[in-house]
């Protein structure tokens, strides 16, 4: 006996309002990159949601891991999801990953990982930002 799919897609021009209130509380979100044999790395991370330039943001040093993969996956970048979790509601984003080293790029995910984690992430020069290009959202929130 097969059960019936459930569409958990959120549309990206018109995401609902309790999806985007979910991406503003403070959760501990998950990345997901490919280690260069294909396998997954999942990590936890702090991410923030720009739904009107359709890009998610995580702050992390250059020298790291998640860092290291998506630079890999070279000029088309890494297919990546962030996901967070609180009891029944969920949200996953999906998309492709660029790493930017860009002081301004820096210092703007610097400023909204301050807004939605209220703190002020620790100086560090090694510091370099990963953009997601958001191009599939899925979520029950």
């Amino acid at each position: 006996m097969s059960r019936p799919t459930v569409d958990y897609a959120v549309d990206l021009d018109a995401p609902d309002a309790s999806y985007l209130a979910f991406w503003r509380e403070r959760h501990l979100c998950t990345l997901t990159t490919l280690r260069p044999d294909g396998s997954p790395h999942v990590v936890p991370v702090s991410v923030t949601y720009d739904p009107e330039a359709r890009l998610a943001r995580v702050i992390t040093n250059g020298t790291s891991a998640k860092a290291g993969h998506v630079v890999a996956a070279g000029r088309a970048g890494a297919r990546v999801a962030v996901c967070q979790v609180a009891g029944r509601r969920w949200a996953t984003l999906e998309g492709r990953a660029f790493v930017s080293t860009d002081r301004e790029r820096v210092a703007e995910a610097e400023r909204r990982h301050a807004e939605r984690y209220e703190r002020t992430p620790s100086p560090n020069p090694s510091r370099v930002v990963i953009e997601i290009r958001v191009e599939r959202a899925l979520g029950k929130a």
